[in-house]
């Protein structure tokens, strides 16, 4: 497995900067992944400070508890951040300064053949972000409809041949050869896919979708966004990092929309408080710079949004 100081935060110093950390603020990074961002927030807090960590992969958490032990100000909680509410409700806690997701992938997670994430190492197809919980990609894919795995590559994927992708794989279950490995699911999208992408393996799309939809990861996403303005203060941020256009589309809408204010007629002088603009954008999205994206590939496709819980 990849050492952790390996692993490489994005947009580190972007994101600390637009939570707007106060020494003695309350705050919730909810993808703890190896803790870069929770770090560099832990630096700025001081002792009245509090730190809430998620996590939905056990060894996250375990890496949370070992690097925090002792700290009185962190709070490690093995859960989504889609359950983020809660999780701080049971904590008593009923408003956050700043609430921190990075939506990418960890460096240990890729790295890992034994997660089965990624084609570059082969490996089980497992793909759970959750490994104490629920079915494997391997599980996964010898019971779904063909009619279903082509909407998931589809919706999730963008794959422009989830068809065949699909058709590919039913076969192989029907002829009892249904991929095991990371290797043999990457062969055999390989192999289905007529027109491949230059600069990427044929496989990306595929893997991408099947974890997405393994895992929930855009329902948790959505539950994490319907329920994140009541966890935030007056002035409190929300500053989420996305890698694929899907996330970001969702993060993107949501800030928008939160940020409008509803038409009234004029004889009615008092907006209603339901009906008020409840987030302020901060800023432009913001990307990794060209130093930063050379030193980290994965930094590419990061998009950074951030907004602010109006009165």
């Amino acid at each position: 497995m990849i050492a952790e100081d390996q692993h490489r935060p994005v947009l580190l110093a972007e994101a600390v900067e637009a939570l707007n950390v106060q020494e003695s603020g309350v705050y919730m990074d909810g993808t703890f992944g190896r803790g870069g961002h929770a770090a560099a927030i832990m630096e700025r807090l001081g002792p009245a400070g509090r730190l809430w960590l998620l996590d939905r992969d056990p060894e996250a958490i375990d890496a949370a508890e070992q690097r925090f032990a002792g700290d009185g100000r962190a709070r490690v909680r093995h859960a989504s951040f889609g359950d983020a509410v809660d999780v701080l409700r049971k904590d008593g806690v009923h408003a956050l300064d700043g609430v921190l997701l990075d939506l990418g992938m960890s460096s240990p997670q890729l790295d890992d053949a034994d997660r089965g994430f990624s084609f570059r190492h082969d490996g089980p197809l497992d793909m759970r972000m959750d490994t104490s919980a629920g079915e494997t990609a391997r599980e996964w894919l010898a019971r779904v409809a063909e009619k279903d795995l082509v909407r998931v590559l589809r919706i999730y994927g963008e794959e422009r041949f989830a068809k065949r992708i699909a058709r590919a794989l039913v076969k192989a279950r029907e002829a009892g050869d249904l991929p095991g490995t990371t290797g043999e699911l990457a062969a055999l999208v390989a192999a289905a896919v007529p027109y491949p992408d230059r600069h990427k393996h044929p496989a990306t799309r595929t893997f991408q979708a099947i974890r997405i939809a393994l895992n929930g990861e855009l329902d948790a996403l959505q539950r994490f966004l319907d329920s994140v303005i009541d966890l935030l203060a007056p002035g409190g941020r929300l500053v989420v990092i996305s890698f694929h256009s899907l996330e970001d589309r969702m993060v993107k809408r949501f800030i928008r929309g939160a940020g409008e204010q509803r038409d009234l007629p004029p004889e009615i002088p008092v907006v209603p408080e339901g009906l008020r603009a409840r987030l302020r954008p901060i800023g432009r999205a913001v990307r990794a710079g060209n130093e930063e994206a050379r030193a980290n590939p994965r930094a590419r496709s990061a998009v950074m949004r951030v907004a602010e819980r109006l009165s």
